[in-house]
């Protein structure tokens, strides 16, 4: 038996395979496709998933690029302890035609959670170690590669760590890229608590509104912010687009680590309890997190704001925005995005990271 096939005006003959029993299609089976898709095969890139030691630690990255002589851009992800790796499959690869894209599982995130003995990691879970791995992770990368400096890209918790790289070592980095920028904590929390308030009471949802009244004041006081409070918070912030824009969950983003080719079971198992292990350390760090008065830099500051973030303000990154000092700074707003705007939209995202942030490293 033969198959006609039309391409490009020929009509080809092509041998049909001999029918064979059909096999379920395992989970197993989908994370192959995605690999394979993703794979690079350029002979100048790279496509590597390594343990790498920082402070005592090992820690993963992949390191993913089709030409090596592109600028690094390290991704340090959010949470604290929500690595980005087993999603960056939705989003990274066109990046990978302009960027060596370094995906890191922090401290006590994912990957990195199995790597190493949570009892010995938990007391070291602190901002001030999160920021020397990450001094350390570009240390690893500009070495190795012999690159002068390299892109920083911090999303939500990340951007706090990506803005202490970008505060006290400038001349590592071509420049900072912010996404959902943590500027003021109990500044944000309070506003997106509002915005989550109103937007339940303009939908008549009755359990939304008395949940999220009991527990106001949101911050307390005393400007703490338990987390069975943001528990709730955020609950209702998901469900009316504070996270992502016109969704009501989360799901449809976290469920794609179901296909991760870079995570096994056990590594998703893991994102779970290095979230817990992280949440439970880096709350307060978390919470008293304050840049309105650090406003001078060395290097070129941008920012990616989703026009309606409620998760970390974008009202609050935006305010702070105007007041900064840098080389080059630029705030790109992402007007139909939340939180998450490399997924929700990843065509901008592509064409703001070629268009914007590449040419910095041209720059003499």
């Amino acid at each position: 038996m033969h198959i006609r096939v039309l391409l490009c005006g020929t009509l080809l003959m092509i041998a049909a395979p001999a029918v064979a029993s059909p096999k379920p299609f395992t989970q197993d089976a989908a994370r192959s496709i995605v690999g394979t898709l993703q794979k690079v095969v350029s002979p100048d890139g790279i496509d590597k998933q390594m343990l790498v030691p920082a402070n005592g630690t090992k820690q993963w990255i992949t390191i993913r690029g089709r030409d090596l002589d592109n600028p690094i851009l390290l991704f340090i992800h959010g949470g604290p302890g929500a690595p980005e790796m087993p999603t960056s499959w939705t989003f990274q690869n066109p990046w990978e035609d302009y960027f060596t894209v370094v995906q890191w599982d922090q401290r006590g995130s994912g990957k990195t959670y199995n790597a190493n003995d949570p009892k010995q990691i938990a007391p070291t879970v602190t901002e001030a170690q999160m920021v020397s791995d990450a001094e350390a992770a570009v240390a690893y990368l500009r070495t190795t590669y012999h690159k002068p400096k390299i892109f920083v890209l911090g999303h939500s918790w990340g951007s706090i760590l990506g803005l202490k790289l970008a505060e006290h070592h400038p001349e590592w980095l071509y420049a900072y890229i912010g996404m959902g920028q943590m500027i003021n904590t109990r500044a944000s929390e309070a506003l997106g608590y509002q915005h989550t308030l109103e937007a339940a009471e303009a939908a008549h949802n009755a359990q939304a509104v008395k949940e999220l009244r009991a527990i106001a004041p949101y911050p307390e006081v005393n400007g703490a912010i338990p987390l069975d409070k943001i528990n709730i918070e955020r609950k209702w912030s998901v469900i009316y687009g504070g996270l992502s824009w016109r969704r009501d969950t989360y799901d449809y983003y976290y469920n794609a680590s179901e296909l991760s080719p870079d995570y096994t079971d056990a590594d998703r198992a893991a994102i779970g309890r290095g979230s817990e292990l992280s949440l439970t350390h880096l709350l307060k760090d978390f919470s008293t997190a304050d840049f309105t008065k650090v406003t001078d830099f060395r290097c070129p500051i941008i920012l990616f704001n989703g026009r309606h973030d409620d998760t970390t303000s974008a009202e609050v990154s935006a305010k702070w925005f105007a007041t900064i000092h840098a080389p080059v700074k630029k705030l790109i707003w992402f007007e139909n995005s939340a939180h998450m705007m490399q997924i929700e939209e990843p065509g901008r995202m592509l064409v703001h990271l070629v268009e914007d942030v590449r040419p910095l490293a041209d720059v003499k």
